[in-house]
Parts: C-alpha cells; structure tokens; sequence
C-alpha cells in the first residue's frame, strides 16, 4: 500500500467553508464551497451558527475528496485554516453548540471594551500584543457568560467549554477526543500572553473566565490532533492549525522578518513578519504570533481593516449597482478619477490604526455628476487608501521599510485595484497566479507537521507571480491620499 501524499485545507472563512486538496507537489486537485448563513440579530450583532460550520465544512470534505478522486485513506494529514475572533460555546457532555457563536465583527461589547481600555489597557497591550477591543474574542466570552442562560447553566454544572472556530472543527473532527486552539488564534484572544505563550490568569479574571473551559494551547505544525476513523473512514493526522490571516503569510512565503501580505477578503488584514522578537506597537496596530513550529515563536505586526471586501458586496447586494463583483474593474477604469468622491466603509467601525468602533460609513464629495461609477471607483480606493494606513504605521514601528507587497484574497483578482495599489502605496505589488494563500499556509503547516515536506522544500516550490510596478508619481498619490484622510476625520467627526 501507498503512502498517504495528500494534504487536506479546510478554510472555514467568515462567509463560507471551502476544503482544498494539495498533492505531493502542492498542486491543487480537488476544491469545493459551501456558504452559510450570517446572522443579524440587532444593529452591529453579527452571529453564526456552530453547527451550520460544522455541517458545511464536512460537506465540503467529501465533496473535494471525490473531486478529487481520493479517499481519506489517500490523505497524509489534515490543516486548518479559520475565521480567529469568533467564539464558539460549547457542551463538554454533549459536544453541541450552546448559543450562536459570535463573529469578529460583532460590535455589541463596544462599550465595554471601551471602558476597560481606559482603566487596564496598557496592561492588556503589553501581554497580548492588542488593544481592549470588542474584535478580540474575550468580551465576547464573557457577555456569554452575563446574557445566555444555557451558558450559565453550562458552567454551574461544569460542562462548558469556549474556543475559536480552530478549536470547534477539531473537536468535531476528532469526535470530542480534542479540545485545543493554536497559538495563532489563542494570540486573538486578549487573554493570551503572548511572551510566555500561556493563558493570563490576571486577564482571565476580567473577564470572569477560567482556564478549565479553555482549550489547550498547542503549536501551529506538529501531530496536534487525529480524526475520528468513524466519521471520513480513517484516522488522518490534524497536523496544521492557524488563524487565516497568519496562514496567509505563511502560504505568501513571508518566512523572512520584513516580508509583508496583504489578504483582500471580507475584512482587509496586512500582516508584517517580525521575526523571533515581539514588536510592539505606538501607531495602532496590534502584535500577534505569527506562527510556532518546533517550539519556535514567531511574530508579526497586524494591520486590520474591518471592511474590504464587504464593501464591494454592499454596493451588489445593498445598493443594487452592478450584478457581478468582477464588473467594478471596468466601471472603475471607465472614469478618469474618483470626480472628488471618497467612500469610508466603516461599516463596523474602523480598525487600525484609527481604533475607533463607534464610527459608521459615509460618502463625501458628491455632486450631481457622482453616479454609480465614481461611487464605486471610490470604494474601491478605500481599500487601497486604508492599506497605506496599515503600511505607513508598520514602517514607523518596525523601522523596515518593505520593498513589495504580496497580495492574495478575492478583490486581489482585481487588476484596476491592484495597480491604484501600488501607486497608493509607491512600491511593487505581488500577486500569485493561484490565489489560495490562506489555504496554501494551512497546507504548509500539515506538511510539514507530518514530514512531507522541510522549509527548504516550501521555500524552493515554482509559484508565478504578476508584478503590478509604481506609474503615478508620488505628488500626485500624495493628493488623492490626503483628501483619505480628510475624509476619516469627517467621518469620526460625525460619529462623536
């Protein structure tokens, strides 16, 4: 009998659960997706249901594995790849969803947040490497806690556990035999020292949480876990876990401290490696790990932008402009500029480096001229504004000034976007033929967890690029940038 040679990704994203195939060779042989459902609850409550996941990334596996051609007995090892602040409740008896998991850009602890920013938040900064925000998944532990009763009765009776979406599809997959979260998506917590790579028990206990309804915190590569042989027929090693942003920039390749990605998807999120030292930060942005693989811990300073592409989807689903996403390219290039207009979408706030939960989305610079095309070409341009944001507060932290930028994610599909991005920021913009570089990282760690593949082996894989090179002269950028930055004071303005 054959050894097993391929790698299984499952990217459970925000909006949908995919699972990919990887040969050998990191080739792509077999795909699926399957969306689910986004709850609304209230205004600024954004909510899933944990076994809606569950049910749509098992789909996605049979469903890729016959694609495929394979069966799970072919499957050298599994790695996992997911949405990171959201939080999952959850029975240690039953292994059943307690309540909707409450997703990342859930706003409903705003208050809170705010609240103890002020009285603890350099103290919250300088262990987890984040700002008290409602982003981070412990506020949302505790308004469980505070406002669910099954919650409450869970804990009295000792059979709750919490965990990130790493830690619920692993606890399936293994059928409850595991109850672990990686490092990457324990550092989204806001209750992870990040320097000693354990729980904070002084941070815990703001928010009322103990560290028995915790999961243990394992490496990012290694044997973490094993499938259940009664659910896909086989017991396969789990043995790749990390949260989609940090999978990025591993399956980008940025290995080396100064390489930087920047992932285009429902939420826009550039991430810099900082190598083995943690960076801190004094221009907003926030510290995370990177990856821990053979006991060594890696870092990386991490911009994020609440909405990106989301933003697209408004103007589709919202606002009615154009019937597919791919048409903003030629509506975008079929005007000259943006006519003066200027799109902020914060939607759900606005993250680094302004931090500010409480701001809303506005349009300035509207005339009777402003139609759908300008409205559009200028939310696209947000994207590529608030990406500058990111890359000017990292230059100014870290000291490293990038020579390019490696991109991924769906509007990096977008030619336009991405040559106003390079002009935006003034340095070359990097994008993959094949785009899946969240997934890839997930790959990557199980490959190498299991052995199939060394960092000499990721590092010499052919993987084309399209370069798009600076065009605009920077005093040209420079004037488009500055009427960006108009605008978010405006808008911040309103929203006071």
């Amino acid at each position: 009998m054959s050894q097993p040679e391929y790698i299984l990704a499952l990217d459970a994203g925000t909006t949908s659960c995919r699972t990919l195939v990887f040969d050998a060779s990191a080739k792509l042989v077999g795909l699926a997706q399957q969306e689910f459902q986004q709850y609304y609850p209230t205004p600024g409550w954004v909510e899933h249901d944990a076994e809606e996941i569950w049910q749509a990334q098992s789909a996605t596996m049979n469903e890729a594995l016959e694609k495929a051609g394979i069966s799970m007995s072919d499957v050298a090892a599994i790695g996992i790849t997911n949405q990171r602040e959201t939080c999952v409740a959850f029975s240690a008896k039953t292994g059943e969803a307690l309540t909707r998991a409450i997703v990342w850009q859930d706003k409903r602890t705003s208050k809170r947040c705010a609240r103890l920013r002020k009285e603890r938040g350099d103290e919250f900064t300088a262990k987890t490497g984040l700002i008290v925000d409602s982003y981070f998944s412990g506020s949302k532990m505790e308004w469980m806690l505070e406002n669910v009763d099954s919650v409450k009765e869970a804990r009295q009776a000792g059979d709750l556990r919490f965990g990130t979406i790493d830690t619920w599809l692993v606890h399936k997959l293994s059928g409850g035999a595991a109850f672990i979260m990686d490092e990457t998506n324990a550092s989204r917590t806001l209750v992870f020292d990040i320097h000693k790579g354990e729980w904070a028990d002084e941070l815990l206990s703001e928010f009322s949480l103990r560290q028995n309804e915790l999961p243990e915190v394992v490496a990012s590569s290694g044997e973490l876990a094993t499938t259940d042989e009664k659910l896909f027929g086989a017991a396969v090693p789990i043995s790749g876990i990390a949260g989609d942003q940090q999978s990025a920039l591993f399956g980008q390749r940025c290995f080396e401290a100064g390489q930087a990605k920047n992932t285009y998807g429902t939420g826009c999120f550039l991430l810099m490696h900082t190598g083995t030292k943690a960076q801190s930060s004094t221009n907003g942005l926030v510290t995370t790990i990177a990856w821990n693989i053979d006991g060594e811990r890696h870092y990386a300073l991490e911009g994020s932008i609440m909405v990106a592409g989301a933003a697209v989807q408004w103007l589709r689903d919202g606002l009615n402009l154009f019937e597919d996403s791919a048409e903003t390219e030629e509506m975008a290039s079929s005007v000259e500029d943006n006519g003066g207009v200027y799109v902020v979408p914060a939607f759900a706030g606005l993250g680094a480096p302004y931090w500010d939960g409480e701001a809303r989305g506005a349009i300035f610079g509207l005339t009777r001229g402003s139609d759908k095309r300008y409205v559009t070409r200028a939310t696209l341009e947000s994207l590529a504004y608030q990406t500058r944001d990111l890359i000017d507060a990292m230059a100014a932290d870290s000291g490293l000034q990038l020579v390019n930028l490696k991109v991924d994610g769906g509007a990096a599909a977008n030619d336009w976007l991405m040559q106003f991005q390079a002009d935006i920021i003034q340095r070359p913009v990097v994008r993959r033929d094949f785009g899946e570089a969240t997934a890839m990282g997930a790959a990557f760690l199980a490959g190498l967890g299991v052995g199939l593949w060394t960092m000499k082996d990721l590092n010499g894989l052919d993987l084309t690029t399209q370069t798009f090179e600076v065009h605009n002269a920077s005093e040209e950028v420079d004037t488009l940038y500055e009427g960006w930055k108009r605008a978010v004071k405006a808008c911040q303005a309103f929203s006071e």
